[in-house]
């Protein structure tokens, strides 16, 4: 049974076209110490990518900020009707000052479900709301601090991954930073070769136009290349003193050239160049073949914790591609010629926000 609630306390609906909010809900959320995914310019990029609309919640007190969570309304016919914090990213949940705030919040997102007719609500982080259901065992984010120089942040990998990154120092690989067209060409290039060959469709690349674009300070792709051609790449974001390597991949050359273990390293060099004193390595999941590359790097596995609501007589939406109900779709996907995967997959992977 839910605690009852302050009634002083209430949650309005936030129209994130008006600028000034949005600057209010940015501030709020870095003094909060939130993530890049809490910030309306992450939800707006989403928004003009998909077509999803982006919106969210606040509480106030005093004219002042105590309570946000971010919210993209996700309506899809092959995945169903969601509302999503945040969309596309790996967090999100509800920041709030205090635990009333963010029981109001929670209240107030599944009122906006009901009403609009949304089945389902996902929190990327963030305090687990009375009534919701956690969920910690599926995925683990990995984070450590930056070595002080180039020599240092070699050592501090471990032994193994280390061996692997000298080798591809000694490739004659190329390595490229940039943020115009032709680095996003090349970006998506091998993103999309890459996810086809883990089964699963690419994203639209509006979206990471769109999100470039969202965060012309503090993004850009890092590019490896081997004679001419990118074979390594990683879109990346820069958020209070962390970088984030966000949609990376390799094509099946990148493995033999050892450019994967290249393109981290060189990031992990530019990031601290540009200010930077950790390296956020994102989440996998546990147990994973990407879950053990992040450890044999030397970083820790720390699990994370969504939560779902789910509406009276509705069934939660599964969009998770390593779940077993999707194993046959993947082992298709990974079949399909490129082109066509490169034609299909972005209609479907807009609505897997």
């Amino acid at each position: 049974m839910n605690a009852p609630l302050n009634m002083s306390v209430t949650a309005s609906l936030v129209d994130l076209s008006d600028d000034r909010l949005s600057r209010r809900i940015d501030g709020f959320v870095r003094e909060q110490g939130g993530s890049v995914f809490h910030l309306p310019q992450w939800l707006k990029a989403a928004e003009r990518a998909s077509g999803h609309r982006a919106s969210g919640f606040i509480t106030e007190q005093l004219g002042a900020i105590t309570g946000w969570v971010p919210l993209t309304e996700v309506r899809s016919l092959l995945f169903g009707q969601a509302l999503v914090s945040s969309g596309f990213g790996v967090g999100g949940g509800i920041l709030a000052e205090s635990d009333e705030a963010a029981q109001v919040l929670a209240r107030a997102v599944e009122n906006h479900a009901l009403l609009y007719g949304f089945a389902s609500a996902e929190m990327r982080g963030g305090p687990v709301p009375s009534g919701w259901r956690p969920v910690s065992d599926k995925h683990c984010g990995f984070e450590r601090a930056l070595a002080g120089d180039d020599e240092a942040e070699l050592l501090a990998i471990s032994r193994k991954a280390r061996a692997e990154v000298r080798k591809g120092l000694k490739n004659g690989l190329e390595v490229n930073i940039g943020r115009g067209p032709k680095d996003l060409a090349a970006h998506y290039s091998v993103y999309a070769e890459s996810v086809r060959n883990l089964g699963t469709p690419v994203f639209p690349k509006r979206l990471f136009r769109a999100m470039l674009d969202a965060f012309p300070d503090s993004s850009d792709i890092l590019t490896v290349q081997q004679d001419g051609k990118p074979i390594a790449s990683v879109l990346s974001f820069y958020h209070e003193g962390a970088v984030l390597p966000f949609w990376g991949g390799g094509k099946q050359r990148a493995r033999d050239a050892r450019a994967n273990e290249l393109m981290y390293y060189e990031l992990m060099l530019h990031a601290r160049r540009k200010g930077m004193d950790r390296f956020d390595f994102g989440r996998s999941k546990t147990g994973s073949g990407p879950y053990r590359f992040k450890k044999n790097w030397g970083f820790e596995p720390e699990p994370l914790t969504y939560s779902t609501w789910t509406a009276p007589g509705e069934e939660a939406r599964d969009v998770d591609p390593t779940s077993d109900a999707y194993a046959s779709k993947i082992a298709i996907w990974k079949k399909l010629p490129l082109p066509i995967a490169n034609s299909v997959g972005p209609l479907i992977a807009r609505d897997l926000a």
